[in-house]
Formats: C-alpha cells, sequence, structure tokens
C-alpha cells in the first residue's frame, strides 16, 4: 500500500540538543561533503573554456557551450546508478562505508580530468574521455549526497534533524562557494590565454587533492546509532530495498521528488549557472558576475541554516511553503533588476542566494518520508531519479531558452518548480492534518 511516511529518524539518545560528539559527526561530514560537491559543480564553472578546448575550432560558440553542457548533465544521468547500487549496500551493511567510497569514487575523476587532452591534441577522443570522467562523477555523487543527509540525520538527536541537515547542505553548498571562489580568482588573474592553455586544469587537480583529504577525514566517523540499532534487533530489510520502497512507498517517492525538482533548478539556474547568463544574456562582466555568484554561495550556506533552524521549529512543511514563495519574489526581483541595467545586482544576488537556502528544508522531508529500514533506498532513488531527469535537462533547456525564449525564462523556470514545491508542502500539511484526526478518533 503506498503512505507518506511523516516522522523523522530517531536514536537511542533522547536527546534535544547536539552534543560534542554530534558537532563533530556533523563538521566531518559537513566538510568531507563540501570537498566533494567542489569536484562535481566546478565543471560549470568552466564551461567557457571547457567549450572551446574540447571541440572543433570551428563549432558555433553557442553549440559548443550546449555541448559543454550536455556533458555536464551525464553526470546527473549517471546518478542513479551509483545511487540506487551505494544505497542498496547502506540499507544492508551499513552507511558509514558507502559514505567513504563514494568520495573516493569522486577524487579521481576529478584528478583525471585536470590531466586530459583536448581537442587540439587528441580530436574527438577529448570530449569522449571528459563525458566519461563526467559519468564516473555522477555515480559518485550519486551515493553521497543522499548517503549524507540519512548519515548525518540518524546521528541527530530528535528535534534537531532539520538543523543538522541543513547543516550538512550548507557543507555542500560551501564547496559551490569554494568552486565560485576559485573561478573568480583564476579569471581575475590569469589572461585568456593562459587560462585556456594551462589555467582551466588547476581546479579539477585541486579538487582530485581535496577529494583525497574527504577520504582520510571519513575515517573517524562512526556508524549511525539507527542502522546499528537497526541491525542489533535483525531489522534490516530481508528483501531488496527498492523493491519494498517500489511496492510500499509510492507517495513518498513522488513528494520526494517534486521537492527535488525545486532543489535542482534553484541551485542549478541560480547559482551554478547565473554567472554565464548573467554575462551572456545582460552583459555583466565576468568579474562582477563570480564575486556576485561567490556572495550568492556563502548567503546560501547562511541561508540553509536559517531554513533548517526554522525546520525543526514550524516543521518542514511549513517551512517549505514559506521558503518557496519567497524564492519566486525574489528570483523575479533579481532578473528585473538585470533586465533595468543591474544597479542592484550584488545585494540583490545576495539576497537570492540566502532564499534559495529554502533547499535546506529538503532532505528533512525527504529523510521523514522513508522508514529506517529502507530509508537510504528510498531517499537515493527518489532524489537521484530526479536529479537524473530535471538536472540532466535543466543546464541545456535553460542555456536554449536563454538564447532563444527571452531573458526571463530561467526565471520563470525556478517559478514553477517553486510552485510545485508549494504543492508538495501543502500536501504534506493535509496528510499530516488528516493522520493527526485519524489518531485522535481511533
Amino acid at each position: 500500500m503506498t503512505q507518506v511516511v511523516t516522522s523523522t529518524p530517531s536514536t537511542a539518545s533522547a536527546r534535544a540538543t547536539l552534543g560534542g560528539q554530534d558537532i563533530r559527526t556533523l563538521l566531518l561530514a559537513s566538510l568531507g561533503g563540501a570537498l566533494e560537491f567542489y569536484d562535481f559543480v566546478v565543471f560549470v564553472f568552466f564551461a567557457l573554456p571547457l567549450s572551446h578546448l574540447f571541440f572543433p575550432p570551428n563549432t558555433a560558440p553557442w553549440l559548443a557551450q550546449l555541448q559543454v553542457y550536455g556533458i555536464f548533465a551525464a553526470g546527473y544521468l549517471a546518478r542513479p546508478l551509483g545511487g540506487i547500487v551505494m544505497a542498496h549496500f547502506g540499507d544492508r551493511q551499513g552507511r558509514k562505508r558507502m559514505f567513504t567510497l563514494s568520495v573516493f569514487l569522486m577524487a579521481l575523476p576529478t584528478l583525471a580530468i585536470g590531466l586530459l587532452p583536448v581537442y587540439a591534441s587528441v580530436g574527438v577522443l577529448a570530449p569522449v574521455l571528459l563525458l566519461l570522467m563526467r559519468v564516473v562523477q555522477g555515480v559518485a555523487i550519486g551515493g553521497e549526497v543522499p548517503g549524507a543527509w540519512v548519515f548525518v540525520a540518524e546521528h541527530a538527536p530528535p528535534g534537531r534533524v532539520g538543523f543538522a541537515c541543513a547543516c550538512l547542505t550548507a557543507g555542500l553548498t560551501v564547496g559551490i562557494l569554494i568552486g565560485s571562489l576559485t573561478a573568480a580568482w583564476i579569471n581575475h588573474h590569469l589572461s585568456q590565454e593562459e587560462l585556456l592553455g594551462w589555467g582551466w586544469r588547476l581546479p579539477f587537480l585541486l579538487g582530485g587533492v581535496f577529494g583525497f583529504v574527504a577520504v582520510w577525514l571519513r575515517r573517524w566517523l562512526s556508524e549511525t546509532p539507527v542502522f546499528a540499532q537497526l541491525r542489533e534487533r535483525k531489522a534490516l530489510s530481508r528483501e531488496l530495498p527498492l523493491r519494498t520502497v517500489l511496492a510500499g512507498h509510492g507517495g513518498s517517492v513522488v513528494l520526494s521528488m517534486a521537492v527535488t525538482w525545486m532543489l535542482t533548478a534553484a541551485i542549478l539556474v541560480l547559482i551554478l549557472m547565473l554567472p554565464s547568463l548573467a554575462q551572456k544574456s545582460f552583459g555583466i562582466a565576468p568579474d562582477v558576475a563570480f564575486l556576485g555568484n561567490s556572495i550568492a554561495a556563502f548567503c546560501l550556506g547562511v541561508g540553509c541554516i536559517a531554513y533548517g533552524w526554522l525546520t525543526d521549529r514550524i516543521g518542514a512543511a511549513r517551512a517549505l511553503l514559506l521558503g518557496s514563495l519567497a524564492l519566486v519574489i525574489g528570483t523575479y526581483a533579481l532578473f528585473a533588476d538585470l533586465a533595468a541595467g543591474a544597479a542592484h545586482f550584488l545585494p540583490l544576488y545576495a539576497l537570492v542566494g540566502f532564499l534559495v537556502g529554502t533547499v535546506g528544508v529538503v532532505p528533512t522531508v525527504m529523510v521523514a518520508a522513508f522508514p529506517a529500514a529502507i530509508r537510504y533506498s528510498g531517499l537515493s532513488f527518489a532524489y537521484n531519479v530526479a536529479y537524473a531527469v530535471f538536472g540532466a535537462s535543466t543546464a541545456t533547456l535553460i542555456g536554449y531558452l536563454a538564447e532563444r525564449a527571452g531573458h526571463f525564462a530561467p526565471a520563470h523556470y525556478v517559478a514553477l518548480t517553486a510552485v510545485v514545491s508549494m504543492v508538495a508542502a501543502l500536501w504534506l500539511l493535509f496528510a499530516r492534518r488528516s493522520a493527526a484526526e485519524a489518531l485522535a478518533e481511533g
């Protein structure tokens, strides 16, 4: 029977505050996630030089950039494979093992991208190798993000799950900030010739080092109390966890995919793609675009923590509803300012970055949607399939729409996904109210 689970994960402890061990776990998980997420997203910040280097020189600039976004999207298409496989073993053998494996699988291809030959050296083999490395990155991140949310949520005491998941999400966004700052520094200090000659390799070589540091950090993490209790009580899923998810938790899958769509649009369009869109569509200087992006990425991390704090006080559904509505208003204000000459670009982009922090509510919604025995598989399947469908298409779609359908097309797309998120929040509120009434009558 299809159902939506609305309780948050519990631990053996009834503590209402984060203890020293909780904080240590949260910091280590967040830092490792930041380093790994940097590896995954830095690709998009260097889409322009990659489009020049990995395709024939006579390719139209817009087509070359579209092809690079297509390779970027391939990482999203590969996410379900890594997510489903790692989640299966995460539900059967433990969260920690998969949590460490995912970051190792990310470090290798990131380092390899920094060493790849370009089109001028090996011809068509260059984009093929770039695509292959991107697919391996996708496999790794497919297990990393859901595993990180489950890992942190199951370590957090009751009443602090929203804050803990949001802090982890903020840690992931620090990876975006590191990527943005790296891109800003390189664009500011290197000439175009130096950037195309060797400068583009630096962020990927640095990312490979980051990845191996993250592997080392995760040696100090311990298995989650929730999984340890399941193993002790022999309550682990006896069937394939994914089969149980699909057979009895379809509502939770739909809910999780709906809120993931908003998350993909907000992060991809407003944080990762906006520096390029601002330059191409609105004539913003590269230095200004990347400065604004760095500020927005910092504000995104702050916003995630703020929305996590709000989640623990008013509930995930209400926080998601308010956050999604504010995101619509902020997005249109930013694009209206860009169209009018960008007089207030930096402060408005900072505000929008903070409002994108509503994505910090999303993991709490998804973690609460599935029971512990199949939580990793359920969350990972819904999140990664949604990201494969929406994330893979968004970069290419937005790149095309911005070129062909008007400068406000990206804002319309983000607004659409935020409305879907608001509907999901209302559905959650209704489901919980109905459950409470049924319990009172019973």
